[in-house]
């Protein structure tokens, strides 16, 4: 059994990435999702939208062209661009204006080119990026796994946020033990030279150094589009520059305390991924006042 670190209240709090007087839009932080396709059009919008709810200054949305119109009408102020340009992707992070990607949120695994998004964004973002949802098959492939390693080389952080039975596909590729949770997210972080956040009812995350669970989920968060909620809630904080396994901590925290007062207000029977993304500023009142 791994040794655990939970984060106090007190640590969460710390991280709460409050604003400067003087902030822009560009210093609080620019989130790229690279997320959503045809068949899985709602998974760009709330993944973006827990991105603008959780603090990124900027989010764009880098999406199927056939589904722009579709999250540019559910929130106005997402930046909504066709995958075709990227342009962004290449800019790096710099001081003073911190960058993150995530990718993966709502890909068709079916679909060749999704993975070919994957390794776009692994082979040219300079900066934090977290894989999710049907993205994370990309990353078992003799192409995907050099990716990882030269952005493990050149000090880019990767986080990949897969459920139980996406971690355990992952592991097949290097035939790690699947049994134990926080074990599991160790052994693919040094395997992929990634953060590896397993998702479940607890969930546990590792750097390959320290594993950390967040334990105080609910079952209202089992529940189509909650991870993609989760992805845009941990991409935003590390576009707002907080250090990788802190911003997966408070990401989980947030993500865990809006499925509680969503299902507080909702019950655990109705509560949806959209309740989730609108509930995350009350998660935010409630830690900050804890």
């Amino acid at each position: 059994m791994e040794p655990v670190r939970e984060y106090s209240e007190d640590e969460l709090i710390a991280l709460l990435p409050l604003p400067a007087d003087d902030a822009n839009k560009y210093t609080r932080g620019m989130l790229a999702a690279v997320v959503g396709s045809v068949r899985y059009p709602g998974a760009a919008c709330l993944a973006a939208s827990a991105g603008q709810r959780t603090g990124a200054g900027y989010t764009e949305v880098l999406t199927d062209p056939n589904v722009v119109g579709i999250v540019q009408a559910w929130r106005p102020s997402l930046v909504v661009r066709p995958w075709s340009e990227r342009a962004s992707i290449d800019a790096p992070a710099t001081t003073g204006k911190p960058r993150a990607c995530i990718v993966g949120s709502g890909f068709d695994a079916d679909d060749a080119a999704s993975g070919d998004l994957v390794h776009f964004v692994l082979k040219h973002a300079r900066m934090p990026v977290l894989v999710d949802g049907g993205g994370l098959g990309a990353l078992a492939s003799e192409k995907g796994q050099r990716l990882l390693k030269r952005r493990f080389l050149n000090g880019w952080d990767t986080v990949v946020t897969p459920h139980g039975g996406e971690a355990a596909r992952l592991a097949h590729a290097f035939a790690l033990p699947t049994d134990d949770p926080a074990t599991l997210s160790r052994l693919l972080a040094l395997a992929f030279g990634v953060t590896a956040v397993v998702k479940g009812p607890d969930t546990y995350f590792s750097d390959g150094e320290t594993v950390a669970r967040m334990a105080h989920g609910t079952a209202a968060l089992a529940k189509a589009g909650t991870g993609d909620v989760l992805a845009g809630m941990i991409g935003a904080l590390l576009a707002q520059g907080i250090a990788t396994l802190d911003a997966v901590a408070l990401g989980t925290d947030l993500h865990a305390r809006a499925g509680r007062i969503a299902a507080s207000q909702l019950s655990a029977i109705a509560a949806t991924a959209e309740d989730v993304v609108e509930r995350i500023p009350a998660a935010i009142a409630e830690l900050a006042s804890a």
